[in-house]
């Protein structure tokens, strides 16, 4: 099913998407479970979108609990080739500060329990992810910010923590010792499953508060961060109106091409269910019937 060529993922604070002409909902299952919410289909001048909040709408699921796998899973069976995903985060530089926008390059994982690849039951790659966010579409998001005039940090790097408590003062000075820009919970295993899935992903981090580093700041607390996530979500909105009619296809891009030679395991000895379970990951990769063509349905589309 091709409905969607752009997924936008919405963070705390932003739960729907201003602009979109012609929306309609799809609820997707897939043989991960449901995503999130419902994903809402529209237009964008000739930008087809898919809109999923990542927390659901009325920010119900846990960071540790969103279904990330079916989240990620549902897009590329729509479609989606470019992943914007906006979150908040906590900076732990001085010169960033809250409400600043930041699209970062690097990753550092100190989540615990997150299920973070689609390769299981049957089937092992090993993907590159050495540089976790695709380059050409950040850079796209970093000149829709530039265009919608609000402050923006090209490059840095996002410690992602498992959540949902925020982290001890002793945590984020260690994190700022390893150079930290800013800290968040959810852009893993988000990153690392959509680069399984060969789709760009790119990181709209939208700041809202100094973590607990910043003695003159006070402790980050979650009224202190709601304070600020209405204004990013309106911020957020502006830069996705000047970023939408400005993409097209990532000629230079290699996300694409992620699972060339990544596959370790003989493909005759992949079992068939597990082939069919990840049809839409694996075509064009490994010979495989879509469940439409097989008549054994592992999701509706």
């Amino acid at each position: 099913m091709d409905d969607a060529q752009v997924g936008i993922i919405g963070g705390s604070g932003l739960y729907r998407m201003d602009g979109l002409i012609g929306t309609r909902e799809v609820d997707v299952t897939t043989p991960f479970g449901y995503p999130s919410d419902s994903i809402v289909l529209g237009n964008y001048f000739k930008t087809q979108v898919a809109f999923l909040p990542r927390h659901g709408r009325g920010h119900f699921i846990a960071p540790g609990e969103i279904p990330v796998q079916a989240n990620i899973y549902a897009l590329k069976a729509l479609g989606v080739k470019q992943i914007i995903s906006i979150g908040a985060v906590g900076s732990l530089s001085e010169d960033i500060h809250p409400l600043d926008m930041i699209v970062p390059n690097q990753i550092i994982d100190r989540t615990k329990n997150r299920i973070s690849t689609f390769f299981s039951d049957g089937i092992v790659a090993h993907i590159s992810f050495a540089d976790p966010f695709c380059k050409q579409l950040s850079a796209r998001v970093v000149q829709a910010v530039e265009n919608a005039g609000a402050t923006i940090h090209e490059g840095g790097t996002y410690i992602v923590i498992e959540g949902p408590a925020f982290s001890t003062r002793a945590e984020s000075h260690l994190y700022r010792s390893w150079g930290g820009s800013v800290i968040g919970m959810t852009a893993l295993p988000e990153a690392k499953l959509a680069r399984e899935a060969q789709m760009c992903y790119a990181l709209l981090a939208c700041v809202t508060d100094y973590d607990v580093w910043h003695e003159g700041a006070g402790d980050v607390s979650t009224e202190s961060v709601i304070l600020n996530l209405s204004r990013n979500a309106s911020m957020s909105q502006d830069i996705l109106h000047h970023l939408l009619p400005n993409l097209y296809d990532n000629q230079a891009c290699i996300c694409s091409d992620t699972l060339q030679g990544a596959i370790a395991t003989d493909h005759a000895r992949i079992p068939n269910e597990t082939l069919l379970k990840l049809w839409p990951i694996l075509e064009g990769v490994i010979s495989v019937d879509s469940p439409e063509t097989t008549g054994n349905h592992t999701g509706e589309f």
